[in-house]
């Protein structure tokens, strides 16, 4: 069986790479720090005008926005759009508006956002870009007959948008979405797409950059080595704990190839 290297350093044997999409795969913050802004100003427009001051430092708090940035442990990078959609309506409950027209106002802001997500428009270059040396990753480990699967709070719309406009479609043998029941990171979410995908848990590799996705993959089963945080897909290095080991540029991941 193929083993992994860090670094030079033995990680054990793999049979497939489960990864995160959004600041693993993909170098997505420029298009959720567009979104998130949107999401802020099309909010700010439904509030009367003493209400706006309080309502953007929420949302931006909520959001992680810092200084033309996204925090990669807040709710834009991490969590799935239904739970952006509520932390939106907490906030406008908090400035005054009654639960029933805060959740209504965020479906609206929220569709007509959508509508301007670059990320799936189909425009030449709309998509995310890949992370720094992505490609040469995948392909050294699907010559070496490793499976690579996505495991996302995206959507599958989003993820099989991202996919196919890179050409990474024959690179992957699945994915488990923000759609597919139960989702990360509930550690069953690794179960259920290793089942589909018919792997061995304590086969796998998963690589995230966020505490949740590495919590979840031990919690799974997933060996505490192959449980691998990467550092390089935010302006600011996300705040991942020990002991899980971590990457800062995907050319310090190999593959040995079995026998």
């Amino acid at each position: 069986m193929p083993r992994l290297l860090l670094r030079g350093a033995d990680l054990g044997d793999v049979e497939a790479v489960l990864f995160d999409k959004d600041g693993t795969l993909s170098h997505s913050e420029p298009n959720l720090l567009s979104l998130a802004q949107a999401r802020v100003l099309a909010c700010l427009e439904q509030v009367a005008v003493a209400q706006r001051a309080p309502l953007q430092d929420l949302l931006e708090r909520a959001y992680g926005l810092q200084a033309g940035a996204i925090h990669p442990a807040g709710v834009t990078a991490v969590a799935a759009r239904d739970h952006n959609l509520i932390a939106t309506a907490t906030a406008l409950a908090q400035v005054g508006l009654g639960w029933p027209e805060a959740l209504t106002i965020s479906e609206a802001v929220f569709a007509a956002s959508d509508q301007g997500d670059r990320r799936r428009s189909g425009e030449p270059g709309s998509t995310s870009n890949l992370t720094a040396g992505l490609r040469p990753l995948l392909e050294e480990l699907h010559s070496a007959g490793v499976a690579c699967a996505v495991i996302s709070n995206d959507d599958r719309a989003g993820i099989e948008h991202f996919l196919a406009s890179h050409n990474l479609g024959g690179l992957f043998a699945g994915y488990w979405s923000a759609e597919h029941r139960p989702r990360k990171p509930d550690p069953a979410a690794v179960h259920g797409l290793c089942a589909e995908l018919g792997l061995a848990v304590g086969r796998c590799a998963l690589i995230g950059d966020a505490n949740s996705d590495l919590q979840m993959a031990r919690a799974a089963g997933i060996p505490t080595q192959l449980c691998i945080g990467y550092m390089d897909g935010w302006s600011s290095p996300p705040p991942l704990g020990e002991p899980h080991p971590l990457i800062h540029h995907w050319s310090e991941l190999r593959v040995q190839a079995a026998g």
